[in-house]
């Protein structure tokens, strides 16, 4: 705050250097009664000891404050020290708490030994932190120590959860309407920052207009003054909680006081100073009772100043070297090295002229009116404070609540109403999302892909990786299946291979018995590589021997039906046409022609865009599905070719439906083919219902279906003729079968 006493100052030299000087050694004299000759003066322009200060020292009109001359006596008991002191200075200021007075480029001469106001601003902060209180009125005096204050304030709560609801200065007696401010925005914190001469009449106007259950943060100027905690109804307006510099004792500081009066020193001591106002007879226990705030200040700021003349006058061993002259510029180098011990504290200036020591009290007006601490708040190297609030006697019996919108449930963020970010609605985040109240409570964070959260989450955690194992008892189970294929394909061929001339594996296709059961075989590798974790390779291999070989089994179906229908029924109308088929092998040659086609366009397919890796993160919040992706657009060539050989198949079948029963492919072929398509017709609604690891395994399965739906319908019934039924698999059985349906034609 502004010095509210005579302060000591180095006119012109030192703390205030208006003019630059030089001054003998010998003109520096400390006196008893008075601050006196090249060095010392009291200020009284900067620093009225006075309620206000006078054009001139008519002090009868004025009353004194009695806790400013309780300063002015340490001052001078200080500087009586110094005078009978045989070692410090034989035969300079507490000041200003401004912050601006920290920019050297500014005041490069400034010290002081209080702290600044931008260190009591980040305690007051500290405190509003501690117990939660966002939502806070700031009073301030209209002079430089309040408006100071006020930019310090806002300064310090931006980028916190405090809010600044509402401002006004002590500069008028309108107290009322500044109260109901209050009570209309529902604030419960207001801290005052003013000398006490605004706080007081403040406070008396709080009692006087029954303001209740408020917290009050009282600035270092006047947490400790002794008159307002005994004011009747004090108690009503709430607690006040307040910082301020620890009280010291100094040593022979009261005895100094009472000398004072012993020795009937009124007349050439304070006559100039105070005779028409203070009465000599005042009991020097009334100035050891009232605000002793900026003791120890005042005390370290006369000896630093001593210090500083002492090191530079040389003195040592009871003696100073008085020849030396002293300019400004030493005097201030040697006070800005300070460096000494002053009762329990170590003495020292920062860069910017602030004290490197001292620690302030925290403190509360207890039901007796008197200050008791309950915290300790240090500066050095960086503020830090500690607060017992078990000790705090509040009006509540609880701790107080000030904010605008009561604090969001853990889970939800806020959503700011108003100009104010501590005046906002609750909304819960939504699953994928969460809360961080520590860095940004106003919005949900999306969880990283591989994390999940539920609504309302405060982190989020990791998603399971899902994907069905060789060892899984869904893969075990088809693989079982994929093996028991193999060797019933196998086996149909090594029968057939035996049995290779008989009339039911030449009706079955002969040599393209083999091609297709083969075929079978090859599209069972697809099987193996839809379990475990997918790679390219995996992808790949899932996709391109099913589809591949799949499509030389249909285009075999295909012209095996189409050879039927054209013996018994396009032979006789189209003779050359069924002659060039037979001469060039048609058959073969549409079978050859369908697979060139279909590992042309599996060739562009994967060189353009192959099944790939895939992770799943959508389907299951808590869940990543391994997969493969497949590009529908660059395969759907390939799909378009199985569909149109499956469309031929049921045109030759339904065309041969009339052939003799041995030659009649009909029925097997488009029972193998309804089965085909209902089983991929069960798989895709699968998969719009179901996106689950398993989806992966019911694909399999659906392969693996298919090859069974040829193998068990197509093949199975000509195994079981030529091993149960032999007499149906001979020459004459058909040639009879043949003349049955002749006879039925020309019928």
């Amino acid at each position: 705050m502004g010095c509210s006493l005579a302060c000591l100052c180095l006119l012109g030299c030192v703390l205030y250097p208006l003019a630059q000087c030089t001054v003998p050694a010998s003109e520096f004299r400390l006196e008893g009664d008075y601050l006196i000759g090249g060095l010392f003066e009291i200020h009284y322009e900067a620093f009225p000891t006075f309620h206000d200060r006078p054009q001139t020292m008519d002090c009868s009109s004025k009353f004194l404050i009695l806790s400013n001359y309780r300063r002015f006596q340490l001052m001078r008991f200080a500087v009586a020290e110094i005078n009978n002191s045989t070692s410090l200075l034989p035969n300079i200021s507490y000041g200003s708490s401004s912050s601006i007075f920290s920019e050297k480029a500014k005041f490069p001469s400034f010290l002081r030994t209080v702290q600044s106001s931008k260190k009591v601003m980040e305690v007051i902060v500290k405190i509003l932190q501690y117990f939660k209180w966002h939502w806070v009125a700031f009073l301030y005096s209209s002079d430089d120590y309040g408006t100071d204050g006020l930019k310090l304030f806002i300064e310090k709560i931006k980028d916190t959860e405090i809010c600044l609801a509402y401002t006004h200065s002590l500069d008028s007696s309108h107290y009322l309407s500044v109260f109901n401010q209050i009570d209309a925005q529902r604030i419960n914190l207001i801290v005052v920052f003013a000398p006490q001469w605004h706080a007081i009449p403040l406070v008396q106007a709080a009692i006087r207009h029954n303001v209740t259950g408020k917290v009050w943060i009282a600035g270092e100027a006047w947490s400790l003054n002794k008159e307002l905690p005994k004011e009747k109804g004090i108690k009503n307006i709430g607690t006040v909680i307040g910082v301020s510099q620890p009280v010291v004792t100094i040593p022979g500081f009261e005895d100094f006081l009472y000398s004072v009066k012993k020795g009937n020193r009124c007349e050439s001591t304070e006559q100039q100073f105070c005779n028409q106002i203070y009465n000599c007879s005042q009991e020097s226990a009334d100035i050891l009772a009232v605000d002793p705030s900026y003791s120890f200040s005042v005390y370290s700021a006369v000896y630093s100043a001593a210090h500083a003349l002492h090191n530079v006058l040389n003195c040592d061993f009871g003696k100073c070297d008085n020849g030396i002259p002293i300019s400004p510029p030493v005097l201030l180098a040697q006070l800005k090295k300070s460096n000494f011990t002053l009762l329990t504290e170590r003495v020292q200036f920062d860069e910017n002229g602030d004290p490197r020591f001292g620690s302030y009290a925290v403190l509360f007006w207890n039901q007796t009116g008197d200050p008791e601490n309950f915290g300790t708040c240090w500066f050095y190297p960086s503020v830090k404070i500690f607060i017992n609030d078990s000790k705090i006697q509040w009006h509540s019996k609880e701790v107080p609540i000030s904010q605008c919108s009561k604090d969001c449930k853990e889970g939800y963020a806020k959503r700011i109403e108003g100009i104010h970010q501590c005046c906002f609605k609750c909304e819960i985040c939504p699953n994928g999302t969460f809360v961080n109240r520590t860095k940004d409570p106003f919005n949900c964070i999306d969880c990283e892909e591989h994390q999940w959260s539920a609504a309302g989450s405060t982190s989020c955690l990791p998603r399971t990786v899902e994907y069905v194992a060789f060892t899984d008892t869904v893969a075990v189970v088809i693989l079982v299946g994929a093996g028991l294929l193999l060797a019933l394909t196998l086996a149909m061929c090594v029968l057939f291979a035996i049995n290779y001339n008989t009339p039911v594996v030449r009706s079955a296709g002969g040599p393209m018995c083999f091609l297709i059961l083969g075929c079978l075989s090859l599209c069972s590798i697809s099987i193996f590589f839809f379990f475990d974790k997918p790679t390219v390779a995996f992808c790949v291999l899932r996709f391109l021997p099913f589809v591949l070989f799949y499509t030389v089994c249909l285009a075999c179906f295909v012209v095996r039906s189409f050879q039927i229908v054209s013996i018994f029924k396009i032979a006789a109308k189209f003779p050359q046409a069924h002659s060039w088929w037979m001469k060039y092998h048609g058959q073969w040659l549409v079978i050859s022609v369908t697979f060139v086609i279909q590992a042309f366009l599996i060739i562009v397919s994967v060189s353009s865009d192959p099944p790939s890796p895939f992770r799943d993160i959508v389907s299951y919040p808590d869940k990543i599905i391994l997969g493969c992706f497949m590009n529908l657009k660059t395969s759907s060539v390939s799909f378009v070719l199985l569909l149109l050989l499956c469309l031929l198949c049921f045109i030759f079948s339904y065309m041969g439906k009339d052939l003799p029963k041995n030659y009649n492919e009909a029925k097997a072929i488009t029972f193998c083919l309804l089965l085909l398509i209902l089983t991929w017709v069960i798989f895709t609604t699968a998969s719009l219902l179901y996106q689950g690891k398993y989806i992966h395994s019911l694909n399999a399965l659906a392969v693996l279906s298919s090859i069974y739906s040829f193998l068990l319908w197509y093949f199975l019934p000509k195994c079981y003729i030529i091993i149960f039924q032999p007499q149906k698999n001979t020459q004459k059985y058909f040639q009879g079968l043949i003349q049955d349906y002749t006879k039925t034609i020309s019928q």
